[in-house]
C-alpha cells in the first residue's frame, strides 16, 4: 500500500487536481451506508466533486490536520484524515483519526487495517503514546472494526460538527501494535 499526503493548492484549499478529485468522489460515493448514517452530504446517492472538495477543505482547515490517501496497485482505496491535537480540547494529549474511509468495493481486503497501521506508526514515530477517534452511535460496522484493532470506548459525547451522539475510542500506542495479528 502506498500512502501519500493530499496537498491542495496553498492559495485555494478547494482546488484539487481534477483526476484526484474524481477518485475521491468515487471513494466517498462507494460507501452509501456510511454517508446515509453520517448525513454529511445532502443526497448520499448523488455525491458531487464540489461537495467532496468542500468537505476536504473543512478537514484541512485545522492547522494540524493531514489527509492521507492510500493506493493499492495504483488505485485509490482509502483515505485517513488525522489531527495532531483535538481542535477544542487542548488538555487532550492524543492525536485523532478524524475519518478513515475505505472504498466500499474493496472492503475486507485488509486496506483499512493497513491504513490504520500506517497512521498509528506515524504517530508512534512522533513519540505519541495513544490515538483517539469517534464513532457515530449506531455504526456497528465501524465499532466492530475499531475494537478488533484494539481500540476501547473511553467516553460518549456529541461530535463537534453536528452534535451527533458518538463513542470516543482510544488505543494505547505503546501496547501490541495490532492485537488481531497476534
Amino acid at each position: 500500500m502506498l500512502i501519500e499526503t493530499l496537498l491542495p493548492a496553498a492559495d485555494d484549499p478547494l482546488a484539487l487536481p481534477a483526476p484526484v478529485l474524481l477518485e475521491l468522489t468515487e471513494l466517498y460515493a462507494s460507501d452509501k451506508e456510511f454517508q446515509q448514517l453520517s448525513g454529511d452530504f445532502p443526497d448520499p446517492e448523488d455525491i458531487r466533486p464540489e461537495q467532496v472538495a468542500a468537505s476536504l477543505a473543512e478537514e484541512l482547515s485545522h492547522p494540524d490536520a493531514e489527509v492521507l490517501l492510500a493506493r493499492s496497485r495504483g488505485r485509490l482505496v482509502g483515505l485517513a484524515a488525522t489531527l495532531r491535537h483535538h481542535p477544542s480540547r487542548p488538555d487532550d494529549p492524543d492525536p485523532w483519526i478524524g475519518l478513515l474511509m475505505i472504498d466500499g468495493r474493496a472492503r475486507r481486503e485488509g486496506h483499512g487495517r493497513r491504513l490504520t497501521r500506517a497512521v498509528e506508526d506515524r504517530f508512534r514515530e512522533e513519540g505519541r503514546t495513544g490515538v483517539r477517534l469517534a464513532v457515530l452511535r449506531g455504526n456497528a460496522t465501524a465499532m466492530a472494526f475499531w475494537t478488533a484493532l484494539g481500540y476501547e470506548v473511553i467516553d460518549e459525547r456529541p461530535d463537534l460538527r453536528r452534535r451527533r451522539p458518538t463513542y470516543v475510542l482510544r488505543k494505547d500506542l505503546l501496547a501490541d501494535p495490532d492485537p488481531a495479528e497476534g
